[in-house]
């Protein structure tokens, strides 16, 4: 950060500087104290920024990337937001309807520069676009930092402990990593209570259905929508498919024979609609999951690396194992 003196104040300074040295003036024209915990460096999908103070002015890209700066009570530096992909938590439901929204998707670059940010914080690679004119370097230009959520550009299977080092990565950038410690505290033990309630049970095969017709579009094994399913006592039977999502064939469905399926839940077509398609398709009819019609339903929110994942363990741990996590 760079202080310049005025002109006029140099020329008349040795008159004034005994007087100035004890004058309430003085003190206002020193250099301002740095923030704790700043000059913050963080390097965050292969771009090393140095943040010389807090963000002020934040654009959050994605619903979970949107709840993870609540959490950390952080709502009075969101100056907008975008893309909700299903209904935020009840707990942060009055502090997101106070920030404004800036588009149903993604804001074009002319609508994102209007709020005048100084930070935008990516949910997914998406939210960057270089076609849409987003790109994290369009942004640097126009003096705009900025974050993508880890699983955005992992290069191997996402974890909880990736939950945590975003987290903690944003209270750094944010200044307040306190609360971000406390947030990992509570999230440990939380995801230890379930891990308790689970000892000795049989991990349950399961698919997840996201969407698709012709093909199954599905959670694969780099996401940590992978980790959920196995800490909640399942086994993802495409964790083998190299991605955080991707599409399956519905042979591979049936010949993998999942004893649950989890359906993702938002957009347009309802968690009965997606029921409705696999029950009915005689292709699946065999698939013991249809069969039995064990069926367990995630918001999509809860499974991608935010906040929500910790507590959503333990909800497809309900949903999985009904007579054993409570």
């Amino acid at each position: 950060m760079s202080w310049r003196i005025p002109t006029r104040a140099l020329a008349t300074a040795s008159l004034l500087l005994p007087l100035a040295a004890c004058s309430p003036a003085a003190d206002s024209a020193k250099p301002q104290a740095t923030a704790a915990g700043f000059p913050y460096t963080v390097t965050n999908c292969g771009v090393k920024t140095t943040f010389t103070a807090p963000p002020e002015r934040a654009v959050t890209m994605n619903q979970h990337v949107t709840e993870v700066l609540l959490e950390l009570g952080l709502k009075d530096r969101i100056a907008g937001t975008a893309y909700l992909d299903d209904e935020v938590l009840p707990k942060y439901a009055a502090d997101y309807k106070s920030r404004p929204v800036l588009a149903d998707e993604y804001p074009s670059y002319e609508k994102l520069l209007s709020v005048n940010p100084d930070f935008v914080y990516g949910g997914y690679a998406s939210a960057f676009a270089g076609n849409e004119g987003r790109s994290r370097g369009a942004l640097a230009k126009s003096g705009i930092e900025t974050r993508l959520n880890v699983e955005g550009c992992a290069k191997s299977a996402v974890t909880m402990k990736d939950l945590y080092r975003e987290v903690r990565e944003v209270g750094g950038t944010f200044g307040v990593r306190e609360r971000a410690d406390a947030w990992v505290r509570g999230a440990e033990k939380e995801l230890a209570d379930t891990a308790r309630q689970l000892k000795g049970t049989k991990p349950l095969s399961v698919f997840v259905y996201d969407s698709g017709d012709k093909t199954a579009f599905t959670a694969g094994g780099q996401g940590i929508g992978n980790e959920i399913i196995t800490r909640a006592g399942g086994r993802n039977v495409f964790a083998d498919l190299d991605k955080s999502f991707g599409d399956a064939s519905w042979e591979n469905v049936v010949e993998r024979a999942p004893e649950v399926i989890v359906i993702y839940d938002y957009g347009a077509q309802t968690v009965a609609q997606k029921k409705k398609r696999l029950l009915e398709d005689p292709a699946l009819a065999d698939v013991p999951a249809i069969r039995n019609k064990r069926f367990a339903v995630l918001p999509l929110s809860d499974a991608v690396l935010g906040v929500r994942a910790p507590a959503a363990v333990e909800k497809l741990a309900e949903q999985l194992h009904p007579d054993v996590a409570k």
